[in-house]
């Protein structure tokens, strides 16, 4: 061998071995101090270590052993565990130890979405006055990034401070107290993001227009070169930066949600659709002014969470892993065409066609619908009555993942039937029906064949409600708080409100 040669090689194998033994042992960044685990379900726990290094995890009395692969990754899974408000202490050894303290046993639950999620504790004073109250809440805020391909590890930690997220915070307060169990937040959400930008790539084999998508955002360099300037900025990026990043399809998913599977939790609160609401179907062509409008519509958006909530259900490997969506509540805009729509109109281009598409979710198994169409604001997209949805999301966690007795809805469609020139609705859920202000129930539309539709005189009787009006003598269909900002009234005995509905279509509820 020549010295230049010879020199060359042991440069080389002088790296490969610093590399091999500069790797030390590591678990994932959702493994640290103050964590929460799930409780009753197998917990897996992994990170990165030297190559064929053997690593143990000792917890709660169990001590489970693996050794790593070729690449150092190393993953073991703890037998389900019992609820415990007690810090206790994990111990990870290889070659070297880690000793992780105060960690609780309980209920975890990812929050994500956009900025109505995101929006803070301080902007709601009825939740931020809850802070001083909680001892066994905790939350891991996942910091705000982007990545090309499916991040390795996440950017966070977790702390003993409430998550900065006022819906979930406040939903973790309220399921702290009905289940009296410990709860872990993970918060990992971002404005204004689309529900394409926390889609992993591969469901463009399930989704054409996600194909098309992803297509025309790998050829362009442009956009590529981009990122990759704001990535690299030494001082971080500039607010134009940070929107131009999180309005960009699939790297969002892969830097703040991929790598926190396989990490055990009861389900996700998923809070989105605005970004998704500005077109009522279809996918619009890109222009300069709109470049960000290369997402789905309204109409397409509830097959297309459903195919995520599966996909997300084999990220995870759990078929029984909880979705919790937050109904858009009451907004006053249209779409993005329309913008200027009568708010109380069941026909016009409102944000009622999401709803109606978020509702669908509830054809999977394990997911519910938090009904809001009683709050929101008609001018503002960032409504502050964040209170309510946090507790109506407790309900839903506490019956449905806890079994807790608890009623969790307001009052959903049963059946409709006619009879002379009236139309009778039944509900589910109604025991106790009644208006909250003690008037007449409002937000209900009926029509004849021709879908002329006329605001209904209704009246309740027992569990339904009576329609009519004085211009409609063959009534056949029924909307109920079916617009943009609906005045509505109609609770249970529980003063959970009634869902929007229309009966002019396939259509249910749970």
């Amino acid at each position: 061998m020549k010295p230049f040669a010879f020199i060359s090689f042991i440069v080389l194998i002088t790296s490969m071995i610093y590399t091999v033994y500069a790797q030390e042992l590591k678990p994932s960044n959702l493994f640290s101090n103050h964590m929460v685990l799930q409780s009753g379900m197998e917990v897996p726990v992994w990170g990165d270590a030297k190559p064929n290094e053997k690593i143990t995890v000792t917890f709660a009395n169990q001590e489970k052993s693996t050794i790593t692969d070729a690449k150092g990754k190393w993953m073991v899974k703890l037998e389900p565990l019992g609820v415990s408000k007690i810090g206790r202490s994990m111990s990870i050894s290889g070659h070297s130890k880690i000793t992780l303290s105060d960690i609780l046993v309980g209920e975890v639950w990812i929050c994500s979405g956009q900025s109505n999620m995101e929006f803070k504790v301080d902007n709601v004073p009825e939740i931020k006055s809850l802070k001083p109250i909680p001892n066994h809440i905790r939350s891991f805020e996942v910091k705000h990034t982007v990545s090309f391909e499916e991040a390795q590890d996440v950017n966070g930690h977790w702390s003993t401070s409430p998550s900065t997220s006022a819906v979930a915070f406040g939903f973790a307060f309220f399921l702290e107290t009905l289940g009296d169990v410990p709860v872990g937040i993970i918060n990992t959400s971002w404005g204004s993001t689309s529900i394409e930008a926390w889609m992993p790539r591969d469901m463009t084999e399930q989704l054409p227009y996600f194909k098309t998508i992803m297509s025309e955002f790998d050829s362009d360099t442009l956009t590529q070169n981009k990122i990759q300037k704001a990535l690299d900025a030494s001082n971080g990026w500039s607010k134009e930066e940070d929107v131009f990043l999180r309005r960009q399809p699939n790297i969002v998913y892969n830097a703040m949600m991929s790598p926190l599977a396989p990490y055990a939790c009861k389900g996700l609160v998923w809070y989105q659709g605005e970004r998704n609401t500005r077109y009522l179907s279809g996918m619009p062509e890109v222009t300069e002014t709109n470049w960000f409008h290369r997402v789905a519509g309204m109409k397409e958006y509830g097959d297309i969470l459903k195919f995520w909530v599966e996909r997300y259900r084999t990220q995870w490997n759990n078929e029984y892993m909880h979705f919790s969506i937050v109904m858009l509540p009451g907004y006053g805009k249209g779409t993005y065409n329309s913008p200027e729509i009568d708010s109380k109109s069941p026909t016009a281009p409102s944000w009622a066609w999401m709803r109606e598409s978020q509702l669908k979710i509830l054809e999977l198994p394990y997911t519910t619908v938090v009904n809001t169409i009683d709050l929101g604001d008609e001018k503002n997209i960032h409504p502050t009555d964040k209170l309510p949805i946090a507790q109506r999301l407790a309900l839903k966690a506490a019956k449905y993942t806890l079994n807790k007795d608890v009623i969790a809805e307001g009052p959903t469609f049963k059946t409709l039937k006619k009879e002379n020139n009236v139309m009778v609705v039944k509900f589910n859920q109604a025991k106790g029906l009644k208006t909250k202000d003690n008037k007449a129930p409002t937000g209900f539309w009926i029509a004849d064949e021709s879908l002329q539709w006329k605001p209904a005189i209704a009246k309740i009787q027992d569990e339904t409600i009576l329609l009519s009006h004085d211009k409609i003598t063959q009534p056949k269909y029924v909307r109920y708080a079916f617009s943009g900002k609906p005045d509505v009234n109609l609770v249970n005995g529980e003063n959970l409100p009634a869902y929007p509905f229309r009966t002019d279509s396939d259509y249910s509820t749970k």
